[in-house]
C-alpha cells in the first residue's frame, strides 16, 4: 500500500478559549480529488490553513509526504499549492509576469522558471493571454491563473478552497473539467460548503461540522446516508390534494403547478411504489416521479447527530 500524500493526526486547534478544530484524522492519497465538505464556520478554513502551513495547530501533526509540516516547513511546503477563497492576484502584472514572480516565491531554480511557466499556462489554458494585464481577464480566467500559480512549481499536492464561487454555470464546468484533469497526476483537495461541487468532482468525501469529523468515506457511502425526504410527482389525471395527503406516510402535499405537486414524507422505502401503484388503481395517470435529497444543512444535522450518538 503507498504512503498517503498528506496525513492529519488527531489535529485540533484553538482561538482563545474556543476550538475551532477538534481531534480530526484523515489521509489524502496521491492522486484523485477528496472532497472537505462543511457548512460556513464549520472548521474547514482552519483545516486548510493548518495543513498548507499558513496556520500551527495547537495539538496533533501534519505530515505531507512523510515530512512533518510544523518541524520542517519549508520542505513540506515545496509538495503544496494552495488556492485560496480569494486568488492572490496581483491585478496590474500581466499573466507572465504573475506567474514567474509566483514560481520564484516557490525557490525554483532560476533556469526552471520559464518552461515551469509556459507548462502551467498550457494545462489551465491560457497561454493567449500571456502578455495580458490580469485585470483585464474575465473572472473565469481569473480563476485560471490562480490555479496555475498553485501548481506552476508541480506540486504533489494541490488545496483549493471554493474554486468555483462566483463563476457562471459555463465557467463553473471549464474549472470541474480543468480541477479534474490536474487530478489525474496529483493529489486534490477541494474545500466547499456547495454539496453538488463535491457531487461532481470527488470520489472521497471528508465533513466537517462544529470543529468535528462527521463523516469519512466515498461519495457512494455518502448518498447512503442521505436519507430522501421528499419527493415531485406529476399527473396527467390529477387527483385532489386531499387524497395525496391521506396517503400512508405522507405528511404534507405542496402544489407546485397544473397537475404537478411535492410530498415530504416520514422514511419509508416503499413510498415511490405506493404512489404508483394507487396512480394505476385510481387511474391518476402518473407520468414523473422523482425523490428529492435532503437539505445539506439537514445532512449536517443527520451526521452529527450519528456522531454524537457514537460517542456516548
Amino acid at each position: 500500500m503507498s504512503t498517503p500524500i498528506v496525513e492529519v493526526r488527531h489535529l485540533s486547534h484553538r482561538y482563545s478559549v474556543n476550538w475551532a478544530v477538534r481531534d480530526i484524522s484523515f489521509s489524502i492519497e496521491k492522486t484523485g480529488i477528496l472532497g472537505l465538505l462543511g457548512s460556513n464556520g464549520a472548521g474547514k478554513s482552519t483545516t486548510m490553513n493548518i495543513i498548507c502551513g499558513v496556520l500551527n495547530q495547537t495539538e496533533g501533526d501534519v505530515l505531507i509526504n512523510g515530512i512533518d509540516l510544523r518541524k520542517n516547513p519549508v520542505e513540506a511546503k515545496r509538495h503544496i499549492g494552495f488556492l485560496p477563497q480569494k486568488p492572490p492576484l496581483y491585478p496590474d502584472l500581466t499573466v507572465d509576469e504573475y506567474l514567474v514572480h509566483c514560481a520564484t516565491l516557490r525557490r525554483m531554480a532560476p533556469r526552471a522558471i520559464r518552461a515551469a511557466v509556459e507548462r502551467a499556462k498550457e494545462r489551465c489554458a491560457i497561454g493567449h493571454f500571456s502578455k495580458r494585464l490580469i485585470k483585464n481577464l474575465s473572472g473565469g480566467y481569473q480563476q485560471r491563473v490562480g490555479i496555475a500559480q498553485a501548481i506552476v512549481h508541480d506540486p504533489q499536492f494541490v488545496v483549493l478552497d471554493e474554486p468555483t464561487n462566483g463563476l457562471d454555470p459555463n465557467q463553473i464546468v471549464e474549472i470541474r473539467s480543468l480541477i479534474k484533469e490536474i487530478a489525474r497526476d496529483h493529489s486534490v483537495l477541494l474545500s466547499t460548503h456547495i454539496l453538488s461541487e463535491v457531487q461532481a468532482t470527488c470520489r472521497e468525501i471528508r465533513m466537517i461540522e462544529q470543529g468535528r469529523m462527521v463523516f469519512s468515506g466515498t461519495m457512494e457511502e455518502f448518498d447512503n446516508y442521505v436519507v430522501p425526504n421528499s419527493l415531485t410527482v406529476a399527473f396527467a389525471n390529477p387527483p385532489a390534494e386531499a387524497e395525496l395527503a391521506a396517503l400512508e406516510h405522507v405528511l404534507h402535499v405542496e402544489r407546485t403547478g397544473p397537475g404537478l405537486y411535492r410530498l415530504r414524507f416520514s422514511e419509508d422505502e416503499t413510498i415511490t411504489e405506493r404512489i404508483i401503484a394507487e396512480s394505476i388503481a385510481r387511474g391518476w395517470h402518473l407520468r414523473e416521479i422523482a425523490l428529492e435529497r435532503c437539505s445539506l444543512d439537514v445532512i449536517f444535522a443527520q451526521l452529527s447527530g450519528k456522531l454524537d450518538n457514537n460517542t456516548r
